[in-house]
């Protein structure tokens, strides 16, 4: 009898596809049950910036759609390098996400002479959250200016006078800041914080001047008569805060620079679990509650497929690859 159709052939056949088949439904099954233990979102910056709100909103939401605890977990320093360089390193098994922003995955890659992470090949895509325009915002206490011209008017009287803040080198928040000042011709020394929540602190307190932050970490605290807001930077007004202008209107024509947020896991992380991350988030940000929250803080929602939100990254990567290189800015 030719060995192809004996006995042991068969059976040997037989186990083959049987463990397969369990393989595959076990798998399949793991998968399906995705999550099973709490999950950690690492927010490359401090608390209570934007990046740490839109995690907390999201977060939250997650929590109580899949079962199981997403926790937060800041890790400043760097740019958000190093939180981001932590989900780069971490094991793709959809435990370990990174709230990625235009900083940590379109600047930094040009403005850092060293990068520990490629923001391009070492993360699974995950969901788009929301862009946002920075806001120009200045202390009460420290500046008499209340338009933008006051402003630049004030500034160009005394060079040096007033220190710029932002939430960390090549941050979008930084970087807008350095379009203003070339826009401009004013002078103001650059302070880096870990992260907006310290740098808006010390803004509200006078240490420093002037900052271009991120809409949602700031709006409150106009709202409440801690900070001055004079524009905002985005190509249209935010709704959010309708009555200040554009930079553009403010007498800075094609002044643009918008910050956005999104999710993202370690690259190989299973495309099953990427599509179920995606889904839910999705879902969280069409709730009612999350669309009021979001606009209050100016935050625009864009649904993104995890290969939309693949080359929107690279696009965006190329786009602040040139603003970087025209600035000049570079980070040892």
């Amino acid at each position: 009898m030719p060995f192809a159709s004996s006995p042991t052939r068969r059976l040997m056949l037989g186990l083959a596809l049987g463990l397969t088949a369990t393989l595959t439904t076990g798998v399949a099954f793991a998968q399906a049950a995705y999550p099973q233990r709490p999950v950690r979102l690492i927010v490359p910056f401090t608390a209570g910036g934007t990046t740490d709100i839109f995690a907390r909103l999201v977060g939250e939401k997650l929590s109580g759609s899949l079962g199981q605890q997403f926790i937060i977990d800041n890790r400043g320093g760097a740019g958000g390098n190093i939180g981001t360089d932590a989900v780069a390193k971490a094991e793709p098994d959809g435990y370990t996400l990174v709230m990625g922003t235009v900083g940590t995955h379109a600047i930094n890659p040009s403005l850092y002479a060293k990068m520990p992470y490629d923001a391009l090949t070492d993360f699974a895509p995950v969901a788009y959250v929301a862009g946002v325009p920075n806001l120009m915002v200045v202390s009460p206490k420290k500046v008499k200016a209340t338009s933008v011209q006051e402003f630049i008017a004030e500034a160009k009287a005394a060079p040096g006078k007033f220190t710029m803040a932002s939430s960390g080198n090549g941050t979008s928040i930084h970087l807008s800041g350095e379009l203003f000042k070339q826009m401009t011709g004013i002078e103001m020394p650059h302070v880096p914080y870990r992260g907006s929540g310290p740098a808006v602190n010390d803004l509200i307190g006078g240490q420093v001047d002037v900052m271009f932050d991120n809409l949602p970490s700031s709006i409150e605290q106009v709202r409440a008569g801690n900070l001055r807001a004079l524009a905002v930077t985005s190509a249209q007004r935010s709704p959010a805060i309708p009555d200040r202008p554009t930079l553009a209107e403010a007498g800075l024509p094609g002044f643009e620079a918008s910050s956005w947020f999104a999710l993202f896991a370690p690259k190989g992380t299973p495309p099953e679990i990427v599509a179920r991350l995606n889904q839910e988030v999705r879902k969280a940000l069409e709730t009612p509650e999350l669309q009021k929250r979001f606009a209050d803080l100016g935050g625009e929602i864009k649904p993104m497929s995890p290969d939309e939100l693949a080359a929107y990254v690279k696009a965006e990567h190329e786009k602040w690859a040139k603003v970087v290189k025209a600035s000049g800015a570079k980070v040892d």
